[in-house]
């Protein structure tokens, strides 16, 4: 008796029945055949350890049986993005990406590539910590959880990862890690001279260098004094505002909803929190920082050395905001300070009348306000406020109660104050009066601007609302006079005794005028960002505790890595204290905070026992996914976050990606810039640092699209159940092929398209496709909905036409009545032996540019020209079973077994194609007389201009058309075209 090879038992022959109350063959391809024979492979897989992939030394340096030593295989490294596991577990649109990658992998094996794919979680965030607060269950009870939940339907899919791999950014070795690599930042500097690996200028350096620098004299100490004599509280404030990690007074997003701060990036467009949507205002607080703008030039170049997609390049660009212009310093009697302003057009400085300054600046804090209003100031000036100093602090109220998108808003009216003071005009020497108003951000440029509302829209608009003066400086058209002018044209009014710009156009009189401020002292070139450093501290509790403690004196010291990790304490409270949530000018108190045997500690840093507090923020969701990629590489390295030789392997640079990184990293366009741009700083600090040797993580991204749903409401705008709702037969319009007319329950229902959600009832779940198809069904489906780049709409009974399918090929394969072979080992026909070769040809095309869904189009086209013939020859059904496997691996293996293989197919060899197979025997050419058709011949691939030209001219279609006439000209264009030209 023949054992089955997934189990080594007599194979099972269990009765399905029918629909209709009867007996369907017991072999037929069904969904609970599907099921059986999944979850027996997924089991034989795990216990073989089939997708282990083997590093090139250490203690993975031993992959599955099947794959073979590291050295005798290409690495490919292939990566997804980084999942949350959310409570809510995956819909069927969630899996795209990670079957996208799977088939990917699977066809790279039988490539003969080693090829590296796992997953983890990134498991830190505030969904888990909102509902400690909620419930009162720990983040980490709720975080594993769903880790499980999640992990279970990853793993019915079939994913080939090495499990050995995974990890979730909760573990304390991968939180070691990561605190270790914070404090490879903190203990670091930014050179800008400093020769990099790579041949460039500009990296990191350890901060031990930057004080051997200043006790050897090479690096100059600010007023003079020698290293020796400052005291240790005078050196860390010397080295601490150099580090790459730091800690500054800052403008933040101060989200009271959520009792923390928020990056840029997890701020909507509207000024409110991603999470929760809750309002977001600026605040100043002292936070932690990453200096990601020393980074900016390279962040921006360095894209031109990866395959990503142009538009990802442009967001990342557009982020980084590079600008090149002119400061521009405004004195300010009494203050000893400039007040400094980046203007990107410096050629219309001659027009700037009037100055405004961000409600956060310091300047409003300098006792610089009069206590009167200075003669002549206009009553639209003051708000109505008896005195500058009413006015200011009133107006700076309002502001800090307007989120930052409300003080962007365009379409809203600009409001400002007059604070009393007037600045200097550098180039005409007159008083400017500065105002300050809140749509000028602290957190951009240098929190003030030169107003110039002649050739700016939203200064002239405060101008007029002000009664302020408009000098213009560029002579626009003569039919453009009303309002401001953006365009270009010669400069007016732009000249005094030493400067004049008047008849230069834009770019000679930004030159002209950059070049005088720089002689006179007051200005210079310069290049802005709109990036700012990396705000990187939130006020929560489930997220990495930094390596961090401060001395009696306030100032940072790093944890020392045999002390790491700093694990977090165990609280019953997980809520923020002391904030009022509906307060804005509240501030939080980290929960840490209230773990006080945990903050206040006794350590040995080097200099004896001493008593330290530790830093009671946590580091933000994007820690952990900063480096994953790194991880996976070698998850079980106690010694160091990667072992250098396994680093290079899988990473390293060479001839066809010179910055290195993973192979392939596949994910949704909505981290275009959040995670790939902290990504990518990380990484090129741990390049700069010696650490990694490419210096970029990711070669090659791929955004994959969205599948979407439709949903169906009622008249009154409540969802009902998509699954229930049925088109209207013949009634209605048809829109694009589609009925304009639904029902649910016999009332008319209305249909619109776009995310899936329980709330919307039309919700599918993996879970609901397993059970009605099967994995393989529903990988196929996803597959062939259309180009992976594409979103579609998500439609279960179209899987149907998958399903049938997998169904056609299994009975090529398998008798569904008695279970046995029906394959003959008969030669195949010429005409079966070519569709074979050319199907192979082009799969193969298909697969190398991740293009499943027109391969499953070609294998469907195989399928079934093996299904019309009488007896299905091995030589054709082995190979179609094999290029079938990257997208439906476990009727793949089942069917590679009953055809007598004991090994997997995993790494059996991509089937190749019989050149001479893809010869065309014949070719149709088309014969034109006067550019019309009028015959057709067919003719060999090769044949000669001369033979072909006169077999056109003897067609009866061509003697026809001619009817006598001559012939002026032939054009052969062989072997597809002739066309005659007749006298």
């Amino acid at each position: 008796m023949t054992t089955d090879p997934r189990t080594g038992q007599p194979p099972a022959e269990p009765a399905t029945p029918a629909p209709d109350g009867g007996a369907v063959p017991a072999f037929r391809y069904t969904a609970a055949k599907a099921n059986e024979i999944e979850l027996a492979w997924q089991q034989r897989w795990a216990e073989q350890g089939t997708f282990h992939a083997p590093n090139p030394s250490g203690p993975l340096a031993h992959g599955s049986a099947e794959a073979g030593p590291a050295a005798d295989r290409e690495p490919f490294y292939l990566l997804d993005m980084f999942p949350y596991p959310s409570g809510k577990g995956l819909h069927v649109g969630h899996p795209l990406g990670y079957i996208a990658t799977d088939v990917v992998g699977r066809y790279q094996r039988m490539k003969g590539k080693n090829v590296l794919h796992a997953l983890g979680y990134d498991a830190f965030g505030l969904p888990a910590e909102q509902y400690a607060v909620q419930t009162g269950q720990h983040p980490r009870i709720t975080t594993e959880q769903n880790i499980s939940n999640m992990r279970r339907q990853l793993r019915r899919l079939g994913l080939a990862h090495d499990e050995r791999r995974s990890f979730s950014t909760t573990d304390p070795a991968f939180v070691k890690w990561t605190q270790w690599i914070f404090t490879r930042i903190f203990e670091s500097f930014y050179d800008p001279e400093a020769e990099r690996p790579d041949g460039g200028h500009g990296r990191a350096r350890p901060i031990a260098e930057l004080v051997a620098d200043y006790e050897n004299g090479s690096r100059p100490i600010p007023g003079g004094a020698s290293w020796g004599e400052l005291s240790p509280a005078e050196r860390a404030e010397l080295v601490d505002p150099q580090r790459l990690a730091y800690v500054a007074e800052s403008p933040v997003n101060w989200c009271p909803g959520l009792g923390t701060v928020l990056a840029n990036e997890e701020v909507t467009n509207d000024g409110r929190s991603e999470v929760g949507n809750y309002p977001v205002f600026k605040r100043s607080m002292r936070q932690w920082m990453l200096r990601i703008t020393a980074y900016a030039d390279r962040l921006a170049d360095d894209l031109e050395g990866i395959d990503w997609p142009e538009s990802i390049k442009i967001m990342q660009r557009n982020w980084i905001g590079r600008s090149t212009g002119a400061e521009v310093d405004f004195d300010v009697p009494g203050r000893e300070q400039s007040l400094t302003v980046f203007t990107t057009r410096p050629d219309t400085l001659f027009g700037a009348t009037f100055m405004a300054v961000s409600p956060e600046h310091p300047l409003l804090d300098e006792g610089l306000i009069p206590g009167t209003w200075p003669e002549g100031t206009k009553q639209a000036w003051t708000a109505g406020a008896a005195t500058p100093t009413e006015a200011v602090t009133s107006y700076r109220a309002q502001a800090a109660a307007r989120t930052e998108a409300e003080r962007q808003d365009d379409e809203r009216t600009k409001t400002g104050v007059f604070t009393g003071i007037f600045a200097t005009h550098p180039v005409t020497g007159g008083p400017v009066p500065v105002f300050t108003a809140d749509y000028v951000l602290m957190g951009y440029g240098t929190g003030a601007v030169m107003a110039v509302p002649a050739e700016d829209e939203r200064d002239f608009a405060f101008a007029e609302t002000f009664d302020l003066p408009v000098i213009r400086t560029v002579q626009p058209p003569e039919e453009d006079v009303e309002g401001a002018y953006t365009g270009d044209g010669p400069s007016i009014n732009s000249a005094n005794e030493h400067v004049s710009l008047d008849g230069l156009h834009r770019a000679e009189a930004k030159e002209a005028m950059i070049a005088y401020l720089e002689r006179a002292g007051t200005g210079r070139g310069t290049i802005t960002y709109r990036l700012r450093d990396w705000l990187f501290a939130r006020q929560r509790y489930w997220g990495e505790p930094f390596p961090i403690v401060y001395d009696e004196h306030g100032h940072p010291h790093a944890i020392p890595e045999e002390q790491l990790p700093v694990n977090l304490p165990e609280v019953e409270d997980f809520s923020p204290r002391s904030f009022d949530a509906d307060d804005v000018t509240s501030a939080p108190e980290p929960p840490l905070g209230k773990a006080e045997d945990w903050v206040h500690v006794t350590l040995d840093l080097g200099d004896g026992p001493k008593r330290y507090r530790r830093e009671t923020n946590v580091m933000p969701q994007w820690a952990g996914s900063s480096w994953y990629e790194l991880r996976y590489l070698d998850p079980t390295n106690d010694d160091a976050m990667v072992d250098a030789a396994t680093e290079r392997y899988w990473m390293g640079p060479t001839a066809t990606k010179p910055a290195g990184g993973a192979d392939l990293y596949v994910g949704g366009v909505e981290h275009a810039v959040l995670h790939l741009l902290y990504a990518r700083f990380w990484h090129k600090v741990l390049f700069d640092l010696g650490h990694v040797s490419s210096s970029e993580p990711f070669h090659r991204l791929f955004n994959q699209g969205y599948i979407q749903a439709y949903a169906y409401a009622d008249a009154r705008g409540q969802y009902v159940p998509a699954e229930e709702v049925e088109a209207t037969e013949g009634a209605g319009e048809v829109e694009n092929g589609e009925p304009a007319s639904y029902i649910w329950q016999g009332q008319e229902v209305f249909r619109e398209y776009g995310k899936m959600g329980k709330s919307l009832k039309n919700i599918v779940t993996p879970d609901d496709m397993y059970e009605s198809y099967g994995a393989d069904t529903f990988r196929v489906y996803e597959m062939s909905m259309g180009p992976l780049a594409d979103s579609r709409p998500w439609d279960t009974r179209a899987a149907v036409g998958s399903h049938r399918f997998l169904q056609r090929l299994w009975r090529n394969v398998i008798d569904e009545e008695t279970g046995e072979v029906t394959v003959t080992d008969e030669p195949a026909d010429d005409q079966t032996r070519r569709v074979v070769a050319r199907t192979i040809a082009d799969v193969e095309a298909e697969m190398s540019a991740m293009r499943p869904n027109t391969a499953i189009a070609k294998l469907i086209v195989l399928n079934n020209h093996l299904t019309s013939l009488d007896r299905v020859p091995r030589e054709a059904i082995e190979p179609l079973v094999l290029m079938t496997a990257p997208v439906a691996p476990h009727v793949a293996e089942e069917l590679w077994a009953k055809l007598g293989h004991q090994d997997s197919v995993t790494y059996q060899p991509f089937p190749q194609a019989d050149p001479a197979l893809l010869v065309e025997e014949t070719v149709t050419c088309v014969v034109q007389v006067a550019g019309k058709v009028r015959d057709r011949l067919e003719v060999a691939p090769d044949i000669a201009e001369k033979e072909l030209e006169a077999q056109a001219l003897a067609t009866a279609g061509v003697q026809r058309a001619l009817d006598g006439r001559g012939v002026r000209k032939v054009i052969v264009r062989a072997p597809r075209l002739v066309n005659i030209v007749p006298a």
